[in-house]
């Protein structure tokens, strides 16, 4: 098992800098994921570890070995792509086994490794079949057993699930998760779906543009995300922002939206004090905005009147919509809710998970 540095990695191609000062250590047995849109540079991080792209600057460890000029096949590492690469004449079993027959590996120890991985992966049936004759899931198990029987000492994973259906994804994701338990084994995964990010990964490391904006557990990037780009980008719906104006006293202070004017919780004020008079990007996310008649009890509430655009009905909760002067934002709330099309209504901000972020550099302010 290895653990993982990227030291100060750089990645051009000609004029773009695809990756870009990329400075992380991943631990023994870490389960991380590279998140971020696409062209942000997490499927380049993925490639540079493998060998499959060359390094321009910086230097890539796995354990204490600097790889740089490692073949990707010494590496000791297992990749699956987000297309499964499988060999369509080969069977199964063949498909699997390719790789330990190319590294002469004893017959009988590549039975027992094929079998061991089918049987962990619920697909010993399927050892005769060829790929054409597999659905969407079970080739992508195949390409994960074919990782699996080489036993190395990191798994990179590129994008593995988007090739499945809603259903399926929510399914492998849970066996996935369940994989890296019982393997013990470092895992590298790349998405750009951040549900995916938040329900597998032990840390997260939130990329955009080649830079690296912040790693970090998934509940530590929920709660205390370091700029707008990851309060937006993680949780889903995404974090409404509003550009606002600290106003008041120290001891009474207020976020002034033009529309709506909310007051900011006395734990919350201190570090805006030196923006008193100044604008900043105020963030609340749609969870924590709610209907009067079901606002959790013992809440700092602040109320604020909005239009309602649209609704949707998620069964469990309702998005609303709402419109406030010129700006948009989404609440989620109790499926009681009687808000209807149309409506001005009440809800309740929640300002004890307000988040506010300086309108200049968008860093969070702590």
């Amino acid at each position: 098992m290895a653990s993982v540095t990227y030291d100060h990695v750089v990645k051009r191609f000609g004029d773009v800098i695809a990756v870009n000062d990329l400075t992380i250590e991943i631990a023994d047995k870490e389960f991380l994921v590279f998140v971020g849109p696409s062209g942000c540079g997490k499927t380049t991080s993925l490639r540079l570890l493998a060998g499959l792209e060359e390094l321009t600057e910086g230097n890539i460890y796995i354990g204490d070995r600097l790889v740089n000029d490692v073949a990707p096949k010494d590496r000791n590492i297992a990749m699956v792509f987000q297309s499964y690469a499988l060999y369509p004449h080969m069977s199964v079993y063949d498909n699997m086994a390719f790789g330990l027959k190319l590294r002469k590996t004893p017959k009988a120890e590549i039975d027992r490794r094929v079998r061991e991985a089918a049987a962990m992966l619920g697909i010993q049936e399927l050892l005769d079949r060829k790929p054409k004759q597999l659905s969407g899931g079970q080739r992508q198990r195949v390409a994960l057993g074919r990782a699996i029987v080489r036993e190395p000492t990191v798994f990179l994973m590129d994008e593995p699930l988007s090739n499945l259906d809603a259903k399926l994804r929510v399914q492998t994701r849970a066996e996935l998760s369940k994989l890296h338990q019982r393997l013990e084994t470092t895992f590298i995964y790349v998405t750009h779906d951040q549900v995916e990010a938040m329900t597998m990964g032990t840390r997260i490391a939130v990329m955009r543009d080649g830079i690296l904006q912040q790693a970090d557990t998934p509940q530590t990037l929920y709660n205390a995300p370091a700029n707008v780009f990851v309060a937006g980008f993680i949780g889903s719906p995404a974090m409404n922002f509003f550009d606002v104006t600290v106003t008041g006293t120290p001891e009474e202070m207020y976020l002034d939206g033009g529309t709506f004017k909310v007051k900011v919780p006395p734990k919350k004020a201190q570090p805006l004090v030196e923006y008193l008079g100044k604008e900043v990007i105020f963030g609340i996310r749609p969870e924590d905005i709610h209907d009067p008649e079901y606002a959790p009890p013992g809440i700092t509430a602040a109320p604020v009147k909005a239009r309602v655009d649209v609704t949707e009905l998620m069964g469990s909760e309702v998005y609303l919509y709402l419109i406030t002067g010129t700006k948009s934002f989404i609440a989620r709330v109790d499926p009681r809710t009687s808000a209807r099309v149309g409506q001005t209504v009440e809800v309740l901000f929640n300002m004890d998970y307000m988040h506010a972020f300086d309108r200049d550099t968008e860093m969070a302010i702590r």
